[in-house]
């Protein structure tokens, strides 16, 4: 997989690309990533890339002529064709859909990616309009600019690049998989996947830390046992931190009978 990354702080990127999964991707060979400096393709002496905005208002916009010239540089098909090329261009937006899991999971089946980070006040809508697949945002919250998301997106979709984590099970019983995109593993029966949840809660040694155990089911060797009690608490913690979630996960009649006994209520 190729991912791109178009900024105007190139040198942003030193530390995020340069650790971890992230690293091992690359010097395996699993996952090309390059930085490409915006600032390269403005064509007047001072590097221009941004400018006042048409209408008035405050701060300045990211000029469409580099962003243009950038992605035609790297080669990519075009607009209509990216598709059938499993490829795919996306603008880092505030105003973008929310990027989730789902969304890394698409993402991780492409061949190639090139993420533009936004900047200032915002980027020329044409380049959204007209050059950009989609537009994401990492969260409703608003940024100085893309580089955080972009280094954000590339570190989720790289760990789902089969090879890229060490056993590939991990990522598929984990927060947020759905049990449509985790696939069977070799990992124990007691082992469930999140089915869109929160994931379960995670214990090791020691057994007992200053008076804080281990919950004694984990130690039971009963896998079933286990598996239940994970999958209890994952509803429990999703329940308690991201309640939403649950109106957005398709519950097993086990699911709902769990849910029932934590509130009380039959549903």
């Amino acid at each position: 997989m190729k991912i791109d990354i178009v900024t105007i702080f190139p040198e942003f990127f030193r530390g995020p690309l340069d650790h971890g999964i992230i690293r091992r991707a690359r010097e395996s060979g699993l996952a090309t990533i390059e930085v490409h400096d915006l600032r390269a393709f403005a064509h007047d002496r001072h590097k221009t890339v941004d400018d006042r905005p048409f209408g008035g208002g405050e701060g300045m916009v990211l000029k469409p002529e580099p962003i243009f010239e950038c992605i035609e540089a790297l080669n990519i098909a075009p607009r209509e064709g990216r598709k059938d090329a499993r490829q795919s261009v996306i603008l880092l937006s505030a105003q973008g859909k929310r990027f989730d899991q789902s969304v890394a999971n698409e993402l991780a089946a492409l061949e190639r990616v090139v993420l533009i980070c936004g900047r200032y006040e915002g980027v020329d809508e044409r380049v959204g309009q007209y050059l950009a697949d989609r537009e994401l945002s990492i969260g409703d919250y608003v940024l100085s600019g893309g580089e955080l998301g972009a280094a954000v997106i590339v570190d989720c979709v790289t760990r789902l690049i089969p090879g890229a984590v060490g056993n590939q099970a991990s990522t598929q019983q984990e927060s947020f998989t759905t049990f449509s995109q985790a696939q069977a593993g070799n990992g124990p029966s007691s082992t469930c996947t999140s089915g869109g949840l929160l994931d379960y809660p995670h214990y090791t040694r020691p057994a007992d830390f200053r008076g804080m155990g281990v919950p004694e089911v984990l130690a039971s060797g009963n896998h079933e046992e286990i598996r239940r009690w994970r999958r209890r608490t994952a509803i429990e913690k999703t329940l308690r931190n991201r309640p939403d979630l649950l109106d957005k996960t398709a519950l097993s009649d086990e699911d709902r009978k769990l849910l029932a006994q934590i509130t009380g209520k039959n549903l």
